[in-house]
């Protein structure tokens, strides 16, 4: 239900109607402050209003002549309008347009992102919980280290998320800006009040100085958090095609009746989606790196980010937003084995509890360094033999001397993998 009532949304906002309505927005509310400044008569800001219209097919004829946008866009309002249009774009220029359109744009984009960045965030925070004392194994350098709970690998997505949370808030209030300055930003044949009333009215701020284009370091800004936010999203996914190895199991992504795996081997169950996501965050990373590339232009002022723009806006929002919809429904249908989470907690017959042995051992005044020989001679017999490393253990005299039965079963229990779950979700939901 989620993808499908929101992605149209985002599909309509980058397309090319909403694009000239926007820019058509902004050129309205300009006319409208320079009406109340006495530098647009009544009579013609009403004919505006009231005739105001454009035509995206009628646009594009006229761009591929004059090969200019904006002035392509100019030329079919004034179509409409009549006479009255010359006092439409008094005194701007495009980027005047272009830029104050893409920062509404963006915002609302990057509202939409917003929100599915909280839903992803709660369908985490869910899983988290009914997950939260569900023992797996712990990987280091992708080898068997200590238990740990499959709620707190959640938990941890969660709080990384809501790390992008707060920095996708900061992005939008960056990119929420406006100008309406001039050539070269120096506000040589208009009113600064026009930006002003212009700004207020959209829902933006203006900006403290332009050159002619609204600076790209909010631009790169937005699309660098967009590329962390796909890269936490990349990190969910890769985890999750590692849990579903044949070798591991422990989780499944959702694969439905008539679903297929393979066009060769009918019995293959792949992760799909977990792949689909971490490809694609390779573009989010990408598109990121153009947008440091248009920072820094000719004089401050050129078209050589515009081009690039028109693409990797539209595909970074739409994108991380289709991906953010895939994580949740990833998260949401995920199918989870715990009989096999708890077979691979045992799978190395004991070893989990090798850094329990040691600190046992130093505790009852052996060095640490002689401590770990025999810790790690045992565990190295356990590794070739698969005999239980406790078994083992029990063969050392220096083991069996200093540790009677009942400390030997406190340090081969797994209560001490779980005792701090509790304190540790406190810290992340601050319940």
């Amino acid at each position: 239900m989620i993808e499908r009532y929101t992605l149209p949304v985002m599909t309509h906002l980058w397309s090319l109607e909403n694009k000239f309505e926007t820019w058509l927005n902004v050129e309205i509310a300009a006319t409208e402050a320079m009406n109340k400044l006495g530098l647009v008569p009544d009579a013609d800001l009403k004919n505006i209003q009231q005739k105001v219209q454009f035509k995206v097919s009628e646009i594009n004829d006229i761009e591929n002549k004059v090969h200019h946008d904006v002035i392509a866009f100019l030329t079919n309002v004034a179509e409409y309008v009549g006479p009255s249009a010359r006092y439409i774009h008094l005194g701007m220029t495009s980027s005047d347009v272009i830029d104050t359109a893409n920062s509404i744009l963006m915002k609302q984009a990057g509202e939409i992102i917003l929100a599915s960045i909280k839903t992803c965030m709660n369908v985490l925070k869910e899983s988290a919980y009914k997950y939260k004392d569900m023992l797996c194994i712990g990987r280091s350098h992708g080898i068997h280290a200590e238990p740990t709970t499959f709620g707190l690998k959640l938990a941890l997505w969660y709080d990384e998320m809501h790390r992008n949370l707060i920095r996708w808030q900061r992005a939008i209030e960056m990119i929420s800006v406006g100008q309406i300055s001039g050539a070269v930003g120096n506000y040589a044949h208009l009113p600064i009040e026009v930006e002003t009333y212009v700004c207020k009215k959209l829902g933006l701020k203006p900006v403290n100085i332009s050159t002619q284009v609204i600076q790209r370091d909010r631009y790169a800004e937005y699309l660098s958090s967009i590329a962390i936010i796909g890269s936490t999203l990349e990190k969910i996914a890769l985890e999750i095609r590692h849990l579903q190895r044949t070798e591991v199991h422990e989780v499944e992504e959702n694969f439905s009746k008539e679903q297929k795996g393979s066009s060769a081997m009918p019995h293959k169950k792949n992760p799909i989606i977990a792949e689909r996501i971490c490809g694609l965050a390779r573009i989010l990373r990408s598109n990121a790196m153009t947008a440091f590339e248009n920072n820094a232009l000719w004089h401050e002022r050129d078209i050589s980010h515009s081009s690039a723009e028109r693409i990797i806006i539209p595909d970074s929002t739409s994108l991380i937003h289709y991906l953010l919809l895939k994580t949740i429904a990833l998260i949401e249908n995920l199918i989870v084995f715990p009989e096999k989470m708890m077979g691979n907690v045992n799978l190395t017959n004991g070893l989990i509890y090798s850094q329990s042995v040691l600190l046992a051992l130093a505790q009852k005044g052996i060095s640490r360094e002689k401590a770990y020989k025999i810790v790690q001679k045992a565990a190295m017999e356990c590794w070739d033999t698969k005999e239980n490393f406790q078994d083992i253990l029990k063969k050392n005299e220096v083991f069996t001397s200093i540790l009677n039965d009942d400390e030997i079963n406190s340090i081969f229990s797994l209560d001490k993998f779980t005792n701090n779950v509790d304190s540790i979700f406190l810290r992340v939901f601050n319940i």
